[in-house]
């Protein structure tokens, strides 16, 4: 039985709970509770509020809004 690989902004999810010690569902619920909305709004808020790299951050933007609310 072979599995797929995580693919798109998912594959990010493993590196950034180890570098930020924080589960990927504190970081969606955060960009939820955000009054921002626009994809680069919040990627650049999570850089520099919350020290997040850029691809890390636009993967975890990409993700929550994808899921919707």
């Amino acid at each position: 039985m072979t599995t797929e690989p995580v693919k798109g902004p998912a594959s990010y999810f493993p590196s950034i709970e180890k570098k930020y010690g924080r589960p990927i569902a504190d970081w969606t619920d955060l960009i939820r509770s955000s009054p921002l909305t626009r994809h680069m709004e919040l990627v650049t808020w999570l850089k520099t509020e919350h020290g997040l790299g850029h691809g890390h951050a636009n993967a975890l933007v990409a993700h929550t809004l994808a899921q919707g609310t």
